[in-house]
């Protein structure tokens, strides 16, 4: 690259995001987790009654943001020039938002490519661009996809998954989810991980 270029690009990554328009979303509400935890039966599920209490410490309203203005998509491109192409359909998905008054909500989006071209930390450069949390699960040390969504609260050592994690123990309501290596996920026909992706996409 040459220096013209490299300075260029170094002092795009300098170069402070719009500052975002954050306003409250309710993600769940209080009132009904409080309902669910006082209607727990005696010697019910531990790991359940403690998840509650925790939606109810946390509260449910997060952050929901989008940029007041247009981002820079262009310095992102030239910094990360494998992903103009998505981050062109990414602008174009912004710009009807920054017409309405509802906050960022990309189509979820696909990412092929070789170990090492920089896809994850393209999202997370994403994230940081748009102002909004962050989120990642690898899928290749996944083994059932209730890791990713949650399980029955009817399973004894049932848990809440890492999307429910992420927007409980986060502080936004619109954060950027990563799923990574998505093609290194077990097969195992019983406990298949990809399974989980039919409900939450």
């Amino acid at each position: 690259m040459p220096f013209t270029n490299r300075r260029a690009a170094l002092d795009a990554r300098s170069t402070p995001a719009p500052i975002a328009i954050a306003g409250f979303r309710q993600i769940y509400s209080t009132s009904r987790v409080e309902a669910a935890l006082d209607d727990l039966p005696p010697g019910a599920n531990e790991s359940l009654k403690g998840t509650y209490e925790k939606m109810l410490k946390a509260g449910g309203d997060r952050f929901s943001v989008k940029p007041g203005t247009m981002p820079d998509f262009d310095a992102l491109a030239d910094e990360l020039p494998n992903f103009r192409e998505v981050l062109d359909d990414m602008r174009r998905q912004l710009a009807l938002c920054l017409e309405t008054a509802d906050p960022v909500e990309l189509t979820p989006v696909l990412l092929l490519g070789e170990p090492g071209i920089g896809k994850t930390h393209f999202a997370r450069r994403v994230s940081q661009l748009l102002g909004t949390g962050y989120g990642f699960v690898s899928m290749s040390s996944l083994t059932a996809g209730w890791v990713l969504s949650g399980a029955s609260s009817q399973w004894r050592n049932s848990r809440a998954g890492k999307v429910f994690d992420t927007l409980v123990h986060g502080d936004y309501a619109n954060p950027v989810m990563v799923v990574d290596e998505i093609d290194k996920a077990s097969t195992d026909g019983q406990y298949d991980p990809l399974g989980a992706l039919y409900s939450l996409l």
